[in-house]
């Protein structure tokens, strides 16, 4: 069920980048962002209480705070540096840039989460790696 769910993830993915690129037109980047950022946390937060799921937050340790408000950061600074380089850049090129993000995932579930590699892990990474790098150098 989970590859399901990347699917969607993926094609969410590839609507945001061109919502955003036609969005971002005109008007500063970090605003887009900012906007973005609320609208998604009405709807996160909408599915939390309407699914009765707010109960749960008791539930949560010092651990899981230190690393959710650590992961909110992460993703606040890649949305704000993402949309900048939607607003300068090409959606056909920061797109494929930005998913060096798979590259950087799987060395860091390696390194820290001592997830095993599998050569089918090393060939989809050093292709995503490769595709990314033709873009960066190309013109």
């Amino acid at each position: 069920m989970w590859k399901y769910y990347a699917l969607l993830s993926a094609l969410f993915a590839a609507l945001t980048a061109i919502f955003a690129k036609i969005g971002v037109k005109n008007i500063n980047s970090d605003l887009a962002t900012a906007i973005r950022t609320c609208v998604i946390l009405l709807i996160t937060w909408g599915i939390v209480f309407a699914g009765n799921q707010i109960n749960g937050i008791k539930e949560l340790t010092r651990g899981n705070w230190l690393f959710l408000v650590l992961s909110g950061v992460a993703t606040g600074l890649s949305w704000l540096f993402y949309f900048k380089a939607l607003q300068l850049g090409e959606a056909s090129k920061v797109v494929p840039i930005d998913k060096l993000s798979v590259v950087f995932t799987v060395i860091l579930s390696f390194i820290i989460l001592k997830e095993p590699f599998s050569w089918k892990v090393l060939l989809g990474v050093g292709l995503i790696a490769s595709g990314s790098i033709v873009l960066l150098i190309g013109k």
